[in-house]
């Protein structure tokens, strides 16, 4: 895969995540324009307040997780990223806990335990509870995600592209954040271990 095309899907994913919420909002601004009864202008509101805030937390942790989120060498708050997950998964299925010290990450890295903690949450398609720990030094972090709930899971794909595996098939707009997330720890020159147990996914880097 080229850069053009990885960068194409990139923006493909950004957009399919956007879609729902942002059609929510348009949904909701239509019954407010012809909507009289109160009850359903009160729900209206809700719709559109909420689905706003879930795009707006949607596009805040991706602008740092799948975008450039400052120069060169810059470092990131680790409190801010535990921020941004917990505003992602707000309101969803999937909670999170938190366990990682007061630090500053490398840019490439924080990204990495961004984008490994959403593969976390993705592994739970029935719920569940993602908790994230980290190492306290910033100059060798490590990190463990474990993703636990009822049919935890991580497809073979996945686990193949987290170790540079050659895949079946095409990546699609879906597929694609594994990818990136392989990339980020090529960047960082670190591996990553996958496990799968029954009723849990674990994700380790470092």
């Amino acid at each position: 895969m080229n850069e053009i095309e990885f960068s194409a899907l990139m923006v493909s994913r950004v957009c399919h995540d956007l879609v729902g919420p942002l059609g929510a909002v348009v949904n909701g601004l239509e019954v407010l324009e012809d909507e009289n009864d109160a009850a359903m202008r009160d729900d209206a509101i809700k719709l559109v307040t909420s689905s706003a805030n879930q795009a707006l937390a949607r596009i805040q942790f991706m602008r740092i997780a799948f975008g450039a989120a400052g120069s060169a060498g810059a470092e990131l708050d680790l409190g801010e990223i535990g921020r941004l997950i917990q505003g992602l998964l707000e309101g969803g299925k999937v909670k999170l806990e938190w366990n990682v010290p007061q630090a500053y990450w490398g840019k490439d890295w924080a990204k990495l335990l961004m984008n490994a903690t959403l593969l976390g949450a993705d592994s739970l398609p029935r719920g569940g509870v993602v908790t994230v720990a980290a190492g306290a030094d910033p100059q060798a972090p490590t990190f463990k995600v474990v993703a636990t709930g009822l049919n935890a899971r991580i497809a073979d794909d996945v686990v193949r592209a987290l170790k540079g595996e050659p895949l079946d098939g095409p990546v699609d707009a879906r597929g694609i954040q594994p990818q990136l997330t392989f990339r980020l720890a090529q960047a960082v020159k670190t591996g990553l271990s996958v496990a799968a147990r029954d009723g849990s996914v674990e994700i380790t880097g470092g």
